[in-house]
């Protein structure tokens, strides 16, 4: 693109020409009197003859002359990292019609009485900035919540961290506690945000590796690798992607390691209330873990609004004063109205979560049992609205290249599991679907399997 003419200025200066040759700082900035299509001669400027330089340049160009793109630039830190697989699956959906059993938010809306909490909070003018650390009616409702659901009484004011989503509440937690070079045990196949974020972190990572068929601890492996330099243990139950919740037995073990070896717990129960085969068991209740645990929860998925982003992080205040520190300069505040709803909801008789259950348990047979129909072998998942299973009997090399199939060939999206492993061989047999869809939806993306798919 050629350029014959640029916008020019025409300045009207308020020192002399001796007092312009002076350094910058010694004088105020000129007055912008007037914009015109020419430069003025009578107030000649730096500002002028660049403006005539750059013009110049521009006009000389040749039309035709491509633009180079430039190198993507991203720290080394997050080099490793690509587009989420979230991201790369829900576009190939789009692109490919396919019914999404990948990413995990449903295709059906929150209760109304939330949603009507907050257009009442955005009515009543509850839209600016909220406290950093939560709009106290929030913080309230959280540590009420957390005392019916754990039996441990927490100070909302010091011991409650309201934080965009649960995801910020991981990545506050680990900037917040966590120096370059501490070691953080990962059970993997994990939540990609992890990795990520501890790399950010400067964090030395150790996987442990849950098994299929049923992804149990492996106790020696743990005692093994905990160490005097293990600075945390991160803890997902129940567990995403594969379901599995820990037992009390495998959190006492991990418990004992961590008062022995002086490890923090970093917790992550967005899912304590997809809980169906088993009692959820936060490992903050047990005896001298409170002291050491950050237990990070969010509305989302508990209440199908996913989007409202609305997460926290319950700690002692030695250990909330570092998340609250990365949080103050991450996010500071979390959506002001969402949050007086978020409390409304967490307020809700164990009557929604009952219902809740019973719902999900129900999405949970249909995917099931047409994924066994199909000819998958399916692995048990005790919580969450995930679940894994087997791809091999389809004969493809990898999980990549049966997700790649499936969305392009069947019209089908499920996430491959590779990508939560260090060692992403160790995933490529494991594929993820997700049964948070309406019970319609499930049962067309089964019956698409059922006559596309065929074992080999």
């Amino acid at each position: 693109m050629r350029i014959s003419q640029a916008i020019r200025c025409t300045w009207t200066p308020q020192y002399s020409n001796e007092m312009l040759k002076q350094p910058l700082k010694s004088f105020k900035p000129y007055i912008l009197r007037t914009f015109s299509t020419s430069i003025s001669r009578k107030y000649p400027s730096p500002m002028a003859t660049a403006s005539t330089q750059i013009d110049e340049a521009v006009s000389t160009q040749d039309k035709s002359t491509q633009i180079v793109p430039k190198p993507i630039q991203v720290a080394k830190r997050l080099e490793k990292f690509k587009t989420t697989i979230f991201t790369q699956m829900s576009m190939l959906a789009i692109k490919h019609g396919a019914i999404n059993l990948g990413q995990g938010f449903p295709n059906f809306d929150g209760p109304d009485f939330v949603k009507e909490a907050a257009i009442q909070s955005i009515k009543e003018g509850k839209n600016q900035y909220a406290r950093g650390y939560g709009v106290p009616d929030l913080n309230s409702a959280v540590a009420a919540r957390f005392k019916k659901d754990s039996g441990l009484d927490v100070d909302p004011e010091k011991e409650v961290t309201v934080t965009s989503g649960c995801t910020e509440a991981i990545a506050a937690t680990m900037l917040g506690l966590i120096n370059p070079g501490d070691e953080v045990i990962l059970f993997a196949p994990f939540y990609d945000s992890y990795e990520a974020t501890l790399s950010m972190a400067g964090a030395k990572i150790k996987g442990i590796t849950l098994r299929p068929p049923d992804f149990s601890l492996p106790i020696e492996e743990l005692k093994s690798a905990v160490s005097k330099n293990t600075r945390a243990i991160l803890l997902n139950t129940p567990h995403n992607p594969t379901g599995k919740m820990f037992t009390r037995e495998e959190l006492n073990v991990i418990a004992s390691l961590c008062i022995e070896n002086d490890v923090l717990v970093f917790a992550d129960e967005v899912y304590d209330k997809l809980a169906f085969e088993m009692e959820h068991i936060s490992i903050a209740s047990l005896p001298g873990m409170y002291e050491r645990t950050v237990t990070m929860n969010s509305l989302g998925k508990t209440f199908s609004l996913t989007g409202w982003k609305i997460g926290w992080a319950i700690a002692p205040p030695h250990l909330t004063w570092g998340v609250r520190q990365a949080h103050s300069y991450l996010t500071f505040a979390t959506s002001t109205p969402m949050q007086y709803a978020s409390a409304t909801a967490l307020r809700t008789p164990d009557s929604y979560y009952e219902e809740l259950k019973r719902d999900y348990s129900a999405k949970k047979a249909i995917l099931v049992e047409g994924l066994k129909a199909v000819g998958f072998t399916v692995y048990p998942s005790s919580g969450t609205y995930f679940v894994v299973v087997d791809h091999t009997p389809f004969g493809l090399d990898n999980d990549i290249a049966f997700c790649e199939y499936l969305i392009k060939e069947v019209g089908v999206v499920a996430i491959p599991t590779s990508v939560f492993y260090l060692n992403p061989e160790e995933g490529k047999n494991l594929v993820r679907f997700t049964f948070c869809k309406d019970e319609d939806t499930l049962r067309s993306a089964v019956q698409r399997m059922k006559e596309k798919l065929s074992k080999k």
